[in-house]
């Protein structure tokens, strides 16, 4: 395995790839939220061309931070078969995670000077009856609002 290096790059010397099949427009201001209350903690992976292969969404929010420098790993190690292999399953793995949603629930309650709002997480809904079971592929995207603890989550 490669030594993971990462470098500062300018935002303008990036490029995004054209055929991004993932729509992440509407995560790019809680990213944007993120990046400003925490700092930007993970880097752009982008190929030896500078083409993005993971962090379209961090692009997009460090353009509308008007940021000029952001933090990226070169992923020259890898054949094309293997950038568009690892695009795609960045993306797509990220889906398989589900909360816990008792220890979610202590976790966000021990945060009191950070707006969680920002980043999708709510406490004021009315508790609703609803199967938290395993998400399934229709219910992807819906909101679930949780009666034990009154937080909305996204499956």
């Amino acid at each position: 395995m490669k030594n993971m290096n990462i470098e500062y790059r300018q935002l303008d010397e990036l490029i995004p790839y054209d055929k991004n099949p993932r729509k992440n427009d509407a995560a790019v201001e809680a990213v944007a939220k993120s990046i400003q209350t925490f700092g930007f903690r993970v880097p752009i992976i982008l190929d030896d061309r500078d083409v993005i292969i993971a962090g379209h969404t961090r692009f997009k929010a460090a353009k509308m931070l008007n940021l000029e420098w952001v933090p990226v790993l070169v992923a020259d190690d890898l054949t094309e078969e293997e950038v568009k292999a690892y695009r795609l399953a960045d993306n797509k793995t990220q889906e398989f995670a589900a909360w816990d949603l008792e220890l979610l629930a202590s976790e966000l309650q021990d945060i009191s000077t950070i707006d969680m709002g920002a980043f999708g997480f709510s406490m004021d809904l009315p508790d609703l009856p609803l199967d938290l079971d395993e998400p399934t592929d229709e219910a992807h995207g819906e909101q679930i609002h949780c009666p034990k603890c009154g937080f909305v989550f996204e499956r």
